[in-house]
């Protein structure tokens, strides 16, 4: 991990010579800034005037101990991380250790690996109280309704931007949760017609009967019930934007009948037969890897290329980086505010949990967790201890190749599952599956009591 890219500075300190130059030479090839001091007297002055990144200190030194350097560093530097090492290994010695401070014990004598691992895990934690501080400081910018500044969400805003000045049909990829209708409105708005109607419509929540008379409209006595005649989706979005949300989910027929929209600009209310001519700009969404499904043939071809004039994919959470922070402060302060609370601290362990996380609910899952985490903790400081398990103990999980398939897809499941609090709907969207599919993989994996 290396959320702040300056090149770190270390201090080592240690009585013996020739272990400070050891270590010295080893940590100066790794990239590292390396200071040396041989007592903790020489290593005060150097904190004095240098910012450093990560004390590394021995245990027994003449006079002043390294114990009394990692206290004088907690009461003193907070952005600084600890390890302690010793050629006088001892149980008690790393209890005192670690509760004075110290971020890593190492015992003499230690591997290169060992070193660089201790390492790497102090600085990966000092960056990540950084830049949590760094979120909680200042007001995250909003960038088209959106919170981020990764590099990947950066070519989102680019993208956005490049649609929104020419007229073309735009197709948004994109796993569920991650914001692809965030992405359609910033389209549609940033338009020189954002006056005209923005008509999102989830074609995966209409029933298949219904959707050609949703879309297109019908006409008096087209069916039973229909005693008037009634505008579409598509006449109301005219001179606008029309927003086709799992677009994946329509039948072949329905496909055709859209291929017939974007090709002639015209549709036909049900029960007529006459030709309406509609200008509306299409921008539709799916979560599903429409390739695939045009391989297996339900899904055309043609509708394909028609929609993905400008393809737009939205990366997932777990894929933004620092983003989960800045999220994650946001969302803390809005409930905050909705709750008339204080806004709430995240201890270091809970913001790496965090970072970490797969987020297979992504944005949505995280805000969802960051309000019941408000709403929840009484203290205005949250720790991992008040983090749903699932999340707690991700890191801990078997990663080993011993499993079967069906144990690993068994999981998987449960945990998208809980991560949604049991919606059945959004799991079977983020699965890539309908949901008698998803109750028969319940029903086998016997995971039916889920909520």
């Amino acid at each position: 991990m290396a959320l702040i890219n300056e090149k770190k500075q270390l201090l080592v300190v240690d009585d013996a010579l020739t272990t400070l130059e050891i270590l010295q030479r080893n940590l100066t090839s790794q990239g590292y800034k390396v200071y040396t001091a041989q007592k903790v007297a020489e290593a005060l002055k150097i904190l004095e005037v240098t910012p450093i990144d990560l004390v590394i200190t021995d245990f027994k030194m003449p006079k002043v101990s390294g114990l009394d350097l990692i206290k004088h560093v907690r009461e003193n530097l907070k952005n600084t991380e600890v390890i302690m090492i010793t050629g006088y290994a001892s149980i008690e010695g790393a209890v005192r250790a670690i509760k004075t401070g110290a971020e890593e014990y190492l015992a003499k004598p230690f591997t290169d690996e060992e070193l660089f691992s201790a390492v790497k895990r102090a600085l990966d934690k000092l960056d990540i109280r950084r830049a949590g501080q760094k979120q909680m400081q200042s007001k995250p910018a909003e960038i088209h309704g959106f919170i981020g500044e990764s590099e990947v969400m950066q070519r989102v805003f680019n993208e956005i931007e490049k649609a929104a000045s020419i007229p073309a049909t735009v197709l948004i990829t994109g796993e569920s949760g991650t914001g692809k209708e965030l992405v359609a409105r910033a389209i549609h708005y940033s338009h020189k017609q954002a006056s005209a109607p923005f008509v999102p419509v989830n074609c995966g929540g209409i029933p298949e009967g219904l959707l050609e008379s949703e879309l297109f409209g019908y006409v008096k006595g087209a069916f039973t019930g229909a005693t008037e005649s009634r505008a579409g989706f598509f006449q109301t979005a005219d001179g606008g934007t029309i927003f086709l949300d799992e677009v994946s989910n329509t039948s072949l027929s329905m496909q055709a009948k859209l291929l017939r929209v974007l090709q002639n600009k015209e549709i036909c209310m049900v029960g007529s037969s006459r030709p309406q001519i509609v200008n509306a700009r299409i921008i539709a969404a799916t979560n599903k890897d429409l390739l695939v499904l045009m391989k297996k043939g339900v899904f055309r071809e043609d509708l394909f290329y028609r929609l993905n004039v400008i393809g737009i994919d939205i990366p997932p959470l777990r894929d933004r980086g620092d983003d989960i922070l800045l999220l994650t402060h946001h969302f803390a302060t809005k409930f905050a505010n909705e709750f008339s609370k204080s806004i709430p601290h995240f201890s270091d362990n809970t913001l790496k949990i965090l970072r970490n996380y797969y987020w297979p609910g992504n944005v949505r899952e995280l805000e969802n967790v960051i309000q019941r985490l408000v709403a929840m903790t009484e203290s205005e400081m949250i720790e991992a201890a008040d983090l749903p398990p699932m999340m707690r103990f991700s890191a801990f999980r078997e990663t080993a190749f011993n499993r079967t398939l069906a144990e690993v897809e068994a999981e998987y499941i449960r945990n998208v599952l809980t991560a949604l609090d049991g919606n059945k709907t959004k799991a079977a969207e983020i699965l890539g599956i309908d949901r008698k599919t998803l109750r028969e993989k319940l029903k086998r994996f016997s995971l039916s009591d889920i909520r």
